[in-house]
This record gives C-alpha cells, sequence and structure tokens, in this order.
C-alpha cells in the first residue's frame, strides 16, 4: 500500500511540474520565462531551459541580456549532449561578441564540443580537426586561461586519433604486400607521413616497426639490381629502430630479421 501511495505521489508531483510548465511556455511575460529557463538549467532540466530560451531569444536580440540568452542556450544543448548543436551556439556567441564577458568560454567550448562529436579513428575524422583548430584559436587568444591544460590534453588526444587512422592505414598497405603493386612501399610512406605530421604520438613505436618491416619486405621481394640497395636502406632502418626501441616487443623480430639483412648483405 505504501509502494502505491509513493508511485501516486510520484505522478502528481510529474502533473504538477509538467502543469507548471506549460503554464510558463504559455506566459507573455518574457522577463518571467527567462527567468525560469535559468532555474530549469539550475535543476538540469535543459530541455525545457532551452525551449523557454528559444522563445525569449529573438525580444532580447540587441540588448544586454542576448549574451547570456546565447550562451545559456549553448549551455542547455551541453546538458543534453546535443555537441554539434551547442558548438554551433558557441560560435554564434563568438561572431556577435567577440570580446564579450563569456567569449574564452565559448571559444575553448567550440573545440570541446567537436572533440566530444569526434568519431571513431576508421571513419572520418572532419570534427576532430576542427577541434584541433578550435583549441588552437582558443590557446592563441586566452594562453593564460585556466581551461588551456584540458585543450592540450584533449588536443593531445586528437592527434593521437589522427596517428591512430593513419596506423591503421598503414597496417593495410602492410599486409596487402605485393598485391597489385608494391603497397610495402604504400605503408612506408603512410607511416613517415604519420611520424612527421604528429609528432610525440602514441604509436610511433608501431609506426616505426612498420618502416622498418617495409623495408625489410622490399628487400625480401626486390629484384637483383636493386637488392643490395634495398638491404642497406633496410638494415639502415634496423639499425635506427633497435636504438630508438631498444626494449621494443619486436626486438627479437628485429634482431632475426636484421641478421637476415646482414647475410643478404655478404652473399652480394
Amino acid at each position: 500500500m505504501k509502494r502505491y501511495h509513493y508511485i501516486l505521489l510520484f505522478v502528481l508531483l510529474a502533473l504538477s511540474s509538467c502543469g507548471e510548465y506549460q503554464k510558463v511556455l504559455k506566459s507573455k511575460d518574457v522577463d518571467y520565462k527567462y527567468d525560469m529557463a535559468l532555474q530549469y538549467f539550475s535543476a538540469k532540466e535543459y530541455v525545457k531551459a532551452q525551449t523557454l530560451l528559444d522563445d525569449v531569444a529573438a525580444y532580447y536580440k540587441g540588448t544586454e541580456r542576448s549574451q547570456d540568452v546565447i550562451i545559456y542556450l549553448a549551455r542547455s544543448y551541453m546538458g543534453q549532449k546535443d555537441y554539434s548543436s551547442a558548438a554551433d551556439y558557441y560560435q554564434a556567441y563568438i561572431r556577435n561578441y567577440p570580446k564579450g564577458r563569456y567569449a574564452a568560454e565559448a571559444a575553448f567550448q567550440t573545440g570541446h564540443c567537436y572533440y566530444l562529436d569526434a568519431p571513431d579513428p576508421r571513419l572520418d575524422q572532419d570534427f576532430t580537426n576542427r577541434a584541433i583548430e578550435a583549441f588552437d584559436i582558443f590557446m592563441e587568444a586566452y594562453p593564460d586561461n585556466s581551461y588551456v591544460q584540458q585543450a592540450l590534453k584533449e588536443q593531445n588526444e586528437l592527434y593521437d586519433r589522427l596517428a591512430y587512422k593513419e596506423l591503421l592505414n598503414a597496417q593495410l598497405y602492410y599486409k596487402l604486400g605485393m598485391y597489385l603493386g608494391n603497397n610495402y612501399l604504400s605503408c612506408e610512406i603512410t607511416a613517415r607521413n604519420a611520424l612527421k605530421d604528429y609528432p610525440s604520438n602514441a604509436y610511433m613505436e608501431e609506426l616505426s616497426w612498420l618502416i622498418f618491416a617495409s623495408k625489410y619486405q622490399q628487400m625480401v621481394h626486390s629484384v637483383s639490381n636493386k637488392l643490395q640497395e634495398r638491404a642497406q636502406d633496410a638494415e639502415d632502418e634496423y639499425y635506427s629502430f633497435v636504438t630508438e626501441y631498444p626494449d621494443s616487443k619486436y626486438r627479437q623480430q628485429a634482431e632475426r630479421w636484421g641478421n637476415e639483412i646482414k647475410k643478404r648483405m655478404k652473399r652480394n
């Protein structure tokens, strides 16, 4: 019986809350709607807050309060995890109030929204690139802001994401081997470009290993008149890899291939 009473009380409270919101929504008092929107926002009822703010936005356009309306709309979309819409409003704030009191927040949150929207590395990385660019703009404009460290952290994660995408591409080329051409060369080029474009990324060892492995495989599949040159290239890459990563999980394989390279060079 007690449980029934609790359920009934919950339903009545919900209906009361819904009725109150409908009353606010129908009100002609714009200031009242705005105040209630902030109350709903504080209560984390972001959809209600956003709906009311949308209603009053046109009324406050061009006034001092317009800044607050735009920024709370952005925050409300953040609360709903609609990061794309939130980014649109943060950007709208920057366009309209580049020196406004929320300008630093809007600049950081634009990048943060794109960061949160960045997809799996296997997919298109447009949002990843947008986030990196937005963070660059934010840190250049506000180098002493308290959010700079978070922006740097998230930006480095995004660079790692791009490096990982290139690692996947390089691994695919390596697996294709000599199928319909020299895919080992494509693997090598892709891995080198990733190391150049994303220095200090989390996949440097894997990328460096693929460069050496590709050099070795190109030697193995070489025609005789290019064997000496490719063996020398492979040996140079071998020494580069074991020097840079002496404790690599690939060390034993690298040593086996290194010995094979030396044998090939002696035979020629």
